[in-house]
């Protein structure tokens, strides 16, 4: 017996209660993981078979049976022109996560680390930007790009419509927020002290924020790096809307170009999305210790 089967079942016997097993519980939690990955699979099963099994006339797509091949994702890799976008794509998650996490950083530790009186209305501020719906500022947001100049090389045609500069501002904007107010709470839980020990060491702010406060905060800046890259790839609505020029779009809205006017082909447009996806899953398992890790910051004490 081990120890901590020893120490269950002394426990059992102090409390007079055995622990029931939760098989609601553990068949509630099965049942939801089907349902989740059931789209994922028809997605998968979908693109490993030609149009020609399954649209029309022929099986349809609650069919098995066929051909399976690949051809698929080669065809949709070269039809959208993948790696031209996902080119894009870096060019426009790259800089916004830098600056989302290096502007959210500083005012954190503003909020946070320093007493002023507008400290909390400030952090109110930001987080109040959080409740605002995107949707709402479409057409405001859409006249404002068309008449703000921009200079070279940020811009190509003078204004912020149709840069992948605006589209770097507008996720500035709308995550700055939310970063802000998860490191903001990060940061209260360092002790104060810290400060002071750097401030007699003859440390300024700056060098206390970029040599002491900012390596603290690795774990949840991880943990908002993963989820801001997921947030700001997967974007779909922005590109759509503030880009004109096709060879521009983010990889997420280039999908768009595997849609016809008169005619889809779901299985080529099912490859492409599974395509696109991968990026996101690569970042997710090789940060996912940092981000559980800042997940449960600040969960126990001591």
């Amino acid at each position: 017996m081990t120890a901590t089967s020893a120490a269950v079942g002394a426990r059992e016997v102090v409390t007079g209660k055995r622990r029931r097993p939760h098989y609601f519980t553990h068949a509630f939690l099965i049942l939801m993981s089907l349902l989740w990955f059931l789209p994922l699979g028809w997605a998968v099963y979908t693109s490993l078979r030609p149009y020609g099994d399954t649209g029309g006339n022929s099986r349809g797509y609650f069919s098995i049976g066929g051909s399976y091949n690949l051809n698929n994702f080669f065809n949709a890799w070269s039809q959208a022109e993948l790696p031209l976008h996902f080119l894009q794509t870096i060019l426009v998650v790259v800089p916004a996560l830098v600056l989302i996490l290096f502007f959210s950083s500083m005012v954190a530790v503003a909020v946070s680390r320093y007493s002023f009186r507008l400290n909390l209305a400030m952090l109110m501020l930001f987080t109040a930007g959080n409740l605002l719906p995107q949707q709402v500022v479409i057409v405001p947001l859409f006249r404002l790009y068309l008449a703000l100049p921009m200079f070279a090389p940020l811009s190509d045609n003078g204004i912020w419509y149709d840069q992948l500069f605006g589209i770097v501002m507008i996720h500035l904007a709308f995550q700055l927020g939310f970063c802000t107010f998860v490191l903001s709470n990060y940061f209260k839980q360092v002790p104060k002290e810290i400060n002071e020990a750097a401030l007699v060491d003859g440390a300024t702010v700056w060098r206390t924020y970029r040599s002491v406060l900012l390596p603290l905060a690795r774990p949840a800046l991880a943990a908002l790096a993963t989820l801001e890259f997921t947030w700001i790839y997967n974007d779909f609505f922005w590109g759509i809307l503030l880009l004109r020029t096709g060879d521009k779009f983010p990889v997420t809205s280039a999908l768009n170009n595997l849609s016809g006017q008169f005619f889809t082909d779901n299985n080529l447009l099912a490859a492409g999305s599974l395509i696109v996806a991968l990026p996101t899953l690569i970042v997710y398992f090789a940060l996912q210790k940092h981000f559980v890790a800042g997940l449960t910051l600040g969960s126990t004490k001591g």
